[in-house]
């Protein structure tokens, strides 16, 4: 699919997948650790498999691969040199092909870059407290970015940005590739009106809204309730496509690198109603979500 029929499907309404860690837990992969879901890629790729499979075979989309915590640094941390991360990234994008290619041919690929946050593995993707300069941010990205595209992803889902200077770096790092793709950065927010730093979100969005190239603005990893704000205040500023993938609510703990679960006031069936109506049209779910979630979600987009 040319880069120009992506930009267009991302202006239509499409079911996102769900949570791939909450998934790979199931299946026996261990998450408990600063690689998290990642793990994966270098012992269990065919679990990774059955996880897009299954988000194909409910309805979904699109496909984001597994790699928010995949990235050069985190790898040499485990014993992983330099070309053997790259691969291993690479090789996030081709599984999901295989999966979209076997259960979907229409699906898009989501080439997925984390925040440095998750690298540091301390919850600072909720908060994102620390500074870097532009150049370790590039020094961080770039390189995972090249590799997502260059192993053939149809757009990249930038997830979980909680520090606006990193949202800054990153839309920097993507404009100056030569052969950079469709993309939308997705927020990691403190509450409905902050970034995780406590940057206005107004002001997020507004910036985002003046950049060039940009295919969507979106908020990720918060609560079902968050949702329907978030999205309102997005539509108030921008006129871009709008993604939103929440968690149910539960509580993370950093240090154990667990979820503990509470009673969940929304559903995705009471709120994606309102989210469409409100402007959202690319809808999912992240952690904590089911292949069953985005079955429901599917139903109600498709219907």
């Amino acid at each position: 699919m040319t880069k120009e029929a992506v930009k267009q499907r991302l202006k239509q309404r499409l079911v996102l997948d769900g949570a791939m860690g909450t998934e790979l837990e199931k299946l026996g992969v261990k998450t408990n650790d600063e690689l998290w879901s990642a793990n994966a890629l270098i012992d269990n790729p065919e679990a990774i498999y059955q996880v897009h499979a299954s988000y194909f075979k409910a309805g979904a989309d699109i496909a984001i691969t597994d790699t928010y915590q995949a990235n050069v640094a985190a790898f040499a941390k485990n014993g992983i040199k330099h070309d053997e991360a790259i691969e291993l990234i690479k090789s996030g994008v081709k599984i999901a092909k295989q999966a979209r290619d076997d259960y979907d041919s229409n699906g898009l690929i989501a080439g997925c870059i984390g925040p440095y946050g998750a690298y540091l593995a301390n919850g600072a993707e909720y908060t994102g407290n620390y500074e870097l300069s532009f150049h370790d941010y590039q020094n961080f990205h770039q390189e995972k970015i090249k590799a997502l595209i260059d192993a053939g992803s149809d757009l990249l889902s930038i997830d979980t940005i909680p520090n606006f200077q990193e949202v800054k770096a990153l839309v920097k790092i993507i404009n100056d590739l030569p052969n950079k793709l469709p993309y939308w950065i997705s927020l990691s927010v403190k509450d409905v009106t902050k970034l995780g730093d406590g940057t206005d979100l107004k002001v997020v969005i507004k910036w985002l809204s003046q950049q060039d190239n940009i295919d969507g603005i979106g908020v990720n990893c918060t609560k079902i309730e968050n949702i329907t704000p978030i999205v309102n205040l997005i539509r108030d500023i921008s006129n871009l496509p709008i993604v939103v993938y929440p968690n149910p609510g539960d509580i993370y703990h950093p240090k154990t690198k667990t979820w503990t679960t509470v009673p969940h006031v929304d559903t995705f069936q009471q709120e994606v109603p309102n989210w469409l109506s409100q402007g959202a049209n690319i809808i999912g779910g992240c952690c904590r979500t089911t292949p069953e979630d985005i079955a429901q979600i599917a139903k109600i987009l498709k219907n």
